[in-house]
C-alpha cells in the first residue's frame, strides 16, 4: 500500500492546516490557468466602459467585441485543460517538507525489521509518537500566486489597473450597450446622437460636451473641432450649422467633423435635438514691432529691439533683410549691377520659459561678412503664432551694421572684398588694387604675413581670369582670405588667440551639458587658463580700436578677478551645479566681450595715469625703506646696550659698519626724493583744478620731508628719519588720494558728455563675479590700494603688534622702550 494511503494522526490542527494548504494549492493553479482569460475580460469591460468599440465602424465594433470573447473562450479553454486539480496526498508532501524531521512521512511509514522484538517495537512507537507531535504543530503553507513567470509583460497588472479606472471615471451602464453592437446600425436600440468641441490645444482651454450643455449660447475659440455622432437609423437625426467650415462625414454619414471659424447658429433635429448660438471667438493675428533703431554693437554685431504679442502666445518669427539698392553710394567697386541674391532670413529669439503671449527681445547677429555689411538694407519683422496667422512690421531702413577696421590697409583689404563679393567681375579691379598696395610695400604693413597673402590672392585671381576657371567658388575662396587677411592686419595674433578662447569655451559648454568627468574639466580648465593668459596678453599689446570705445563705457578688471572667476566654475562643474557654472561661464563670456584697458574716451590713456602708477610705485618704496630704517635703529638700541658695559671707541649708538649702512639707507632716501621731483614735473590729473592743486602741494610736503629724513640719516638719527618718513607716507597718500578724486571728477564729466551712453554695470564699483569691490577710493578716501604686493593695512597693523610687543618686554633698554611708546602715541 502507498504510503500517501495511510491515514495520518486526526488531530483538528493537523487536518486543518493540510486542508488549508490544499485550498492554497487550487487557489495557486487555479490563478496560474485563468489569470489571461480573466485579464482579457477585464480589457474588454474597460473598452466597453469607456466606448471604446463606439469610436469603431458599427461593423467593425461588432467583429471587434466577437474577437474579444473568442479570445476570452479560448484562453479559459486553454487554462481549464492545464488545471489539475491538488491531491489529499500532494497537500501532505508539501506541507511535510516545511516541518523538521518530515513528521508526516516518518507516520506514514511502517516498521521494516524487528517488529517482532518488544525493545525494537517500544522504540518505534516512540519515535512515532514524537513524530505525531511534531506533526500537531504543523502550519498552513501559503500558496506561491506570483505569476511574473507566466506573464513577464505585466499584462494582468494592466487589465486591473484599467478595470479600476473603469470603474471610478467610466460608464458602467454602457455595458448594456454590448448587445447593440451585435446589430446594424438601423436596429440599435433607440436613436441618439453626442457631441464634442475640441478647442485648438495651444489655446489651453478645455473641450465640451455638448450633450451636457442646456444654455442658448457658448463661446470657442476660433478653429475648435466640433465632432458629431449619431446612433440609430440613418435619417433619425439631422443636423444644421453656419459656423462656416465643410462638413467631413464618414462613409456611414453617422459621424461628421467641422471646425468653428465664425459665429452661427448649431441646430440637431431628433429625437433628444438641441439647438446653441456658438460664439466664435476671433484668432488675432500676432502684432511686431521694432521699439528701436537698428545699431552697432561692440565686434560689429547688429541688434535690433523689438516686441511682439499675440492672444495665445507666438511661436516662431523672423528678419526678413533686402538690400536698399537705391540708396547705395554706386562709386568705385559698387557701380555695376550686383548679384542677385537671397534675401537675408534671420529667426528672430523667443523666451525659453515663460509667457510669448507679449514680450520684448533684441535681435543679435554678427552679419560682418556679408557683402551687405555697411550698406543701406530694409528690414521687415515678421511673427507666426500656433494658427498659421503671421503679422509684419512696418519696413526698417538703415545701415546693416559690421565689423568696423581701424587700420588703414585692413580697411582697403576689407573694400577689396566687399567688391568681389558684390559682382564677380570686379576680379580685375580688385586684382590691380592689390597689386598697388604690394607696390613699394615693406614696412607697410603691420603683419608680416599680409603681402605674401595679397601675392597670392593676385596670383589666384589672374591665374583663373586666364584660364577661364573664374567662379562663384574660387571667388568665395578669395574672399575668405581676403577677410582673415584684414583681421590679421588688424589685430595681428589676437584673432587667433580670441578663436582659441572660444573654441575651449564651446568644449566647456559640451562638458557641462554632458556631464564630463573630474579629469576632463581639469584638463579643460588648464586649457582655458593657458588661453586666458595668451589672450590677454595680445590684448595689452594692441593698439586700442580708434573710434571704438564709448565715452565712459569701462571694465575694469584684474587677472586675479579672471582667475578667481574661472576657479569658481571649476568648482561648480565639479560638484555638479552645471546650471550655476553655466551661468558663470556665460558671464565669464560678457566680460571678455567687454574687456578693454581702462581708458578714457577715444581710446586714450586718461591724463597722468602712468604718473599715478609712478606715485604708487614710489609710496611702496617709502615704505620699505622705512621698515629698513627702523631694523637699522633696533640695531642702534643693541650696541648701545652692548656698549653699557664697556667702550668700544666707536661714537654713540654707531659701529663702521653701522654707519656704512646708515650712507646707503641716505642715498636711497634721496633717489626717492630725486624721482619724486622728477614725478611732479610730469602731466598729473586735475591740473588747474583744487583737486590737482591740492595733490601737487601734498607731493611737495612729501619731498621736504624726504630731504629732511636723508639727512637725519647722514648725521645717524635713526629715530628723526624714521619721523620724518612716516611724514612722507602721510603726505604721499593725501596726494594720491586727491590725485584719485580729480581722476574720478574727469571721467565722469567724460561719461557725462556723451549722449545718453551708458557705461558698462559691472565695472561701476563691482567686480566680475557681481560682488561690491573691497576698496572704492572715491568713498572711503583710502589710497593704500594704489601700493603693490601686500595690503597696507595690514602691514601697518603687523608693525603696529610688533612695537606693542617689543615695549612691554621688560629686559629692553629703558631709552628703547621711551621710543616704542612715543612711537605707539604717534601712530
Amino acid at each position: 500500500m502507498p504510503r500517501a494511503a495511510i491515514d495520518l494522526p486526526a488531530s483538528a490542527p493537523l487536518r486543518r492546516a493540510l486542508s488549508l494548504t490544499r485550498a492554497g494549492m487550487v487557489a495557486e493553479r487555479t490563478a496560474r490557468a485563468f489569470w489571461l482569460p480573466l485579464s482579457l475580460a477585464l480589457l474588454t469591460a474597460t473598452a466597453v466602459a469607456f466606448n471604446l468599440f463606439g469610436h469603431l465602424p458599427v461593423g467593425w465594433a461588432f467583429w471587434a467585441l466577437v474577437s474579444a470573447a473568442l479570445a476570452i473562450a479560448g484562453t479559459f479553454l486553454w487554462g481549464l485543460r492545464r488545471l489539475r486539480w491538488p491531491s489529499r496526498a500532494e497537500a501532505a508532501q508539501r506541507l511535510d517538507r516545511t516541518l523538521h524531521g518530515r513528521p508526516l512521512a516518518a507516520i506514514a511509514d511502517a516498521q521494516a525489521i524487528g517488529a517482532s522484538d518488544p525493545a525494537s517495537a517500544a522504540l518505534w512507537a516512540a519515535h512515532r509518537a514524537r513524530m505525531q507531535g511534531l506533526a500537531a504543530s504543523a502550519r498552513p503553507v501559503s500558496p506561491d500566486l506570483h505569476l511574473a513567470r507566466q506573464d513577464p509583460y505585466a499584462l494582468r497588472l494592466i487589465a486591473l489597473t484599467a478595470a479600476v479606472v473603469a470603474l471610478l471615471f467610466g460608464a458602467p451602464q454602457r455595458m448594456g450597450e454590448i448587445a447593440g453592437l451585435s446589430t446594424p446600425a438601423g436596429a440599435a436600440i433607440g436613436p441618439s446622437w453626442e457631441g464634442w468641441i475640441t478647442p485648438p490645444s495651444y489655446t489651453g482651454r478645455p473641450g465640451l460636451y455638448l450633450n451636457e450643455i442646456t444654455r442658448e449660447d457658448f463661446e470657442v475659440p476660433q478653429g475648435a473641432r466640433v465632432i458629431l455622432r449619431f446612433y440609430g437609423p440613418p435619417g433619425s437625426h439631422e443636423y444644421s450649422q453656419g459656423l462656416g467650415d465643410e462638413a467631413q462625414s464618414d462613409e456611414t454619414g453617422q459621424s461628421v467633423q467641422f471646425a468653428a471659424l465664425q459665429p452661427g447658429r448649431l441646430t440637431i433635429d431628433g429625437p433628444g435635438g438641441r439647438s446653441w448660438y456658438v460664439v466664435v471667438l476671433p484668432d488675432a493675428a500676432p502684432e511686431i514691432s521694432a521699439t528701436g533703431p537698428v545699431r552697432r554693437a561692440r565686434g560689429g554685431v547688429m541688434e535690433l529691439p523689438f516686441h511682439a504679442s499675440d492672444d495665445h502666445g507666438v511661436t516662431g518669427g523672423e528678419a526678413e533683410i533686402t538690400l536698399d539698392l537705391s540708396a547705395v553710394d554706386r562709386r568705385h567697386g559698387l557701380t555695376s549691377e550686383p548679384e542677385d541674391r537671397e534675401s537675408l532670413q534671420l529667426d528672430l529669439p523667443l523666451p525659453m520659459s515663460g509667457n510669448r503671449a507679449e514680450f520684448d527681445d533684441i535681435l543679435r547677429e554678427d552679419l560682418s561678412k556679408h557683402p551687405w555689411a555697411h550698406l543701406p538694407v530694409q528690414v521687415v519683422l515678421r511673427a507666426t503664432d500656433a494658427a498659421g496667422q503671421t503679422g509684419e512690421s512696418e519696413t526698417i531702413t538703415a545701415i546693416l551694421p559690421g565689423r568696423r577696421f581701424f587700420e588703414p590697409s585692413a580697411q582697403a583689404v576689407a573694400e577689396i572684398r566687399r567688391d568681389l563679393l558684390w559682382n564677380i567681375d570686379n576680379a580685375p579691379r580688385a586684382a590691380q588694387l592689390m597689386r598697388a598696395m604690394l607696390h613699394l610695400s615693406e614696412g607697410a604693413f603691420r603683419a608680416e604675413a599680409a603681402p605674401g597673402i595679397l601675392r597670392e590672392s593676385v596670383r589666384a585671381i589672374e591665374a583663373r581670369l586666364d584660364s577661364g576657371r573664374w567662379t562663384p567658388e574660387a571667388r568665395d575662396e578669395v574672399a575668405t582670405k581676403l577677410w582673415d587677411l584684414a583681421l590679421l592686419i588688424e589685430e595681428g595674433e589676437l584673432a587667433n588667440a580670441r578663436e582659441r578662447l572660444r573654441r575651449i569655451q564651446d568644449q566647456l559648454d559640451e562638458a557641462m551639458r554632458s556631464g564630463a568627468s573630474r579629469e576632463e574639466i581639469e584638463d579643460l580648465m588648464e586649457e582655458l587658463r593657458e588661453a586666458m593668459r595668451d589672450y590677454m596678453r595680445m590684448l595689452a599689446e594692441q593698439p586700442r580700436e580708434r573710434g571704438e570705445r564709448q565715452p565712459g563705457e569701462q571694465m575694469e578688471v584684474t587677472g586675479n578677478q579672471i582667475q578667481e572667476l574661472m576657479n569658481r566654475i571649476q568648482e561648480l562643474m565639479e560638484e555638479g551645479r552645471m546650471d550655476e557654472a553655466a551661468e558663470l561661464m556665460a558671464r565669464l563670456n560678457e566680460l571678455l566681450e567687454n574687456l578693454q584697458v581702462t581708458e578714457g574716451e577715444g581710446g586714450e590713456p586718461m591724463p597722468g595715469s602712468e604718473a599715478m602708477e609712478g606715485l604708487g610705485d614710489t609710496l611702496g618704496d617709502q615704505q620699505s625703506l622705512a621698515d629698513d630704517t627702523f631694523r637699522e635703529l633696533q640695531e642702534q638700541f643693541n650696541r648701545n646696550w652692548q656698549d653699557q658695559d664697556g667702550d668700544n671707541g666707536q661714537g654713540p649708538g654707531q659701529s663702521e659698519s653701522g654707519s656704512d649702512r646708515m650712507d646707503d639707507l641716505a642715498e636711497r632716501q634721496q633717489a626717492l626724493r630725486e624721482r619724486l621731483r622728477e614725478q611732479q614735473l610730469q602731466i598729473l590729473p586735475g591740473e588747474g583744478t583744487p583737486e590737482g592743486e591740492g595733490a601737487l602741494d601734498a607731493l611737495e610736503e612729501a619731498e621736504r620731508a624726504m630731504d629732511e629724513a636723508a639727512e637725519a640719516l647722514r648725521e645717524g638719527d635713526a629715530r628723526g628719519s624714521l619721523e620724518r618718513q612716516a611724514e612722507a607716507m602721510d603726505a604721499l597718500r593725501e596726494g594720491l588720494r586727491q590725485f584719485n578724486d580729480a581722476m574720478r571728477q574727469d571721467r565722469a564729466e567724460r561719461a557725462d558728455g556723451d549722449d545718453g551712453q551708458e557705461g558698462l554695470a559691472q565695472g561701476e564699483g563691482r567686480d566680475p563675479l557681481g560682488r561690491q569691490r573691497r576698496g572704492d577710493s572715491a568713498s572711503s578716501g583710502d589710497i593704500g590700494s594704489v601700493v603693490p604686493g601686500e595690503d597696507p593695512r595690514q602691514r601697518a597693523q603687523d608693525l603696529m603688534d610688533e612695537i606693542r610687543r617689543r615695549s612691554a618686554e621688560r629686559e629692553r633698554p629703558e631709552s628703547e622702550r621711551d621710543y616704542l611708546n612715543r612711537l605707539i602715541d604717534r601712530f
